[in-house]
């Protein structure tokens, strides 16, 4: 290294004789002698001793511009408005923006931009292949673009795999029965099998609560699709949510990699969007905490589950309902149609989990899928019957208007020449 020497001599010294002129300065050798032993300047001598041993200076250069400074006013606007979306979301708008650099690069410019989230550390409870799923709802609430300027609340239910983390989902309008047992019968045809047990929350659709003896007691319905698909509820602690973490961590992921700054037409595009995203982004992932493609996992993992029954599940819930003036039914908020040929007024229905039945004096006469939401109608147009069309009169035919219910007898002339007689003969009495 060569180090510049104060006093304008303009001399140049490197910094092992630096350190040998000082070292013979401290030994008491006089200017001249160390200039002679080390054959430099007297000058330079003088100089390296008056300004002694101080770190190297570096100039300073310029930033250099960095690939992702054109994205910054983006990831900055976004960050604003959704400071939870994370760097791989960022990262993958970007790309479709012509960012071409890495994702690290962009995680890095990420977390200057946003502060690091700071978390407590946690034991991990893992479960072996097939052994556990868990369920949960979350809340949610959206802007549907068919209803600009409302405000919808819907729920997702999520099931997760505990061996694999494998996630699947629906977003729903409400949290009744009826869904919840839909959506494990979905769930569990879309894994292809059943884990020998499901960990549940207190939600009461799951959980009643508990008898005297401290037991939990579920809710029938469940325990009915638990035994058809033979697996085992089992309730987590109460004001234990981390029980559940496997199912609870993904709903922030899910809202932060996927919810937040999407547009959605309606429930049946925002389901259609998410499966999507399961598929290509979610499932496809490695795992955070498993450091192993979820894919790949759930490949290990699903000879260990229990296979699917043979015959569906086909629990039904009874009610009954009156018919409307319209000829419409209600169950579970929504209207259904029956034929105009039914005669009673009160019916019987059949609710099934895929299904709603509708039957008089123990006969099917309708059968409905089950709406999605509320105060929404299903009219199959089989119910009704077309109006005969009127016959249009010819031309240059009188139109007669009549009062409703008027009707002319046909008679005999003989009758009309009778009545005739008879008032003519009135009138020579006058």
């Amino acid at each position: 290294m060569l180090l510049p020497l104060a006093g304008g001599s303009g001399a140049v010294i490197k910094l092992g004789e630096l350190v040998m002129i000082l070292d013979l300065h401290q030994q008491g050798l006089s200017v001249s002698a160390i200039a002679r032993q080390l054959c430099v300047d007297r000058k330079t001598v003088r100089s390296a001793i008056a300004k002694g041993l101080e770190p190297p200076k570096y100039k300073t250069r310029a930033p250099q511009p960095r690939i992702t400074d054109s994205f910054e006013p983006y990831l900055k606007e976004r960050l604003a408005v959704y400071p939870g979306l994370t760097a791989v979301r960022l990262w993958r708008e970007v790309k479709e923006r012509g960012y071409a650099g890495g994702y690290s690069v962009l995680r890095d410019c990420v977390r200057d931009l946003r502060p690091p989230r700071t978390a407590g550390f946690e034991v991990r409870f893992e479960t072996p292949p097939g052994q556990q799923a868990q369920v949960d709802f979350a809340h949610f609430e959206v802007e549907f673009a068919d209803e600009p300027g409302v405000k919808r609340i819907v729920w997702l239910f999520s099931m997760v795999l505990g061996y694999s983390r494998l996630i699947w989902g629906r977003f729903v309008v409400h949290q009744d029965l009826q869904s919840v047992l839909r959506c494990h019968i979905a769930a569990l045809e879309a894994i292809g099998g059943a884990p020998h047990e499901i960990l549940y929350d207190r939600m009461k659709t799951a959980v009643i609560g508990e008898d005297a003896d401290g037991l939990v007691v579920y809710n029938r319905a469940l325990v009915d699709l638990a035994r058809h698909y033979g697996f085992q509820p089992r309730a987590c602690q109460p004001y234990r949510p981390k029980t559940k973490g496997k199912v609870e961590r993904p709903f922030r992921y899910i809202r932060e990699d996927f919810f937040l700054g999407g547009s959605f037409r309606n429930l049946d595009d925002l389901n259609a969007q998410f499966q999507h995203w399961l598929d290509t982004v979610a499932n496809p992932r490695v795992h955070a905490t498993t450091q192993r493609v979820v894919y790949e996992a759930f490949a290990e993992e699903k000879p260990a589950l229990k296979p699917l029954p043979l015959a569906p599940y086909r629990t039904v819930l009874k009610l009954e309902r009156r018919v409307s003036h319209e000829g419409m039914v209600s169950v579970g908020g929504n209207l259904y149609s029956v034929p105009d040929t039914t005669r009673r007024r009160i019916l019987d229905i059949h609710v099934l989990a895929d299904e709603i039945r509708i039957f008089e004096a123990g006969d099917l006469i309708a059968s409905h899928a089950p709406l999605e939401g509320r105060d929404q109608r299903r009219l199959d147009p089989a119910h009704r019957k077309p109006l005969p069309p009127r016959r249009q009169p010819a031309e240059g035919e009188p139109i007669i208007i009549r009062r409703a219910g008027d009707r002319v007898a046909r008679r005999s002339l003989d009758f009309y020449e009778a009545v005739g007689r008879r008032l003519a003969g009135q009138g020579r009495t006058r």
